[in-house]
């Protein structure tokens, strides 16, 4: 992964278990800030996906409103992925893919210049996102999840794709979205 304050993290939450379950914390903005959260939460929003090889992404939101945010796997998994959207970045257009799980307790940081999607890897996932700014639909697009120049290797067939999804543009010869 990249360094700590340039890309996105992993993050182990790391849980209290006694006899009656467990307890852990999602969100600490002081422990969060050391990688990069920029401040406070603007919103947090929760996902519920049904069947594994459900495919959703590859989001973002375009400057003044690009928005770093922590996606949080509370039941299930998935293959979670950030691509570098970052004009100046030598890394732009590569990505990071890991797997979150409820039973690992992972979670991922995604600072802003990322776009970011994820594939079902079990029946019934749900992923809590907290965002460091709020939705806003003019300065939303996307990626292809499927565009050669990502190269985004997803685990499973994928399945599931929103219209809307399966509509972003592809990257064009000269790296822009088209």
């Amino acid at each position: 992964m990249p360094d700590q304050k340039d890309g996105p993290v992993l993050v182990q939450r790391k849980p209290f278990v006694d006899e009656r379950g467990a307890f852990a914390r999602i969100f600490c903005a002081d422990t969060l800030s050391q990688i990069g959260w920029p401040g406070p939460v603007a919103q947090i929003n929760h996902s519920r996906t049904e069947k594994a090889g459900t495919l959703r992404g590859m989001h973002y939101q375009r400057p003044p409103h690009a928005e770093a945010k922590l996606v949080v796997c509370i039941r299930g998994a998935v293959h979670d992925v950030a691509v570098d959207i970052r004009e100046e970045s030598p890394d732009r257009h590569t990505h990071v893919g890991v797997e979150l799980s409820a039973v690992a307790g992972t979670a991922i940081y995604i600072p802003e210049g990322f776009a970011h999607g994820f594939q079902a890897l079990t029946d019934d996932v749900e992923l809590i996102y907290i965002h460091s700014v709020a939705y806003n639909q003019e300065h939303e697009t996307g990626l292809r999840h499927d565009d050669p120049a990502l190269g985004i290797a997803w685990p499973l067939p994928v399945s599931g794709l929103s219209a809307r999804d399966a509509s972003h543009p592809m990257i064009d010869a000269a790296g822009q979205s088209s």
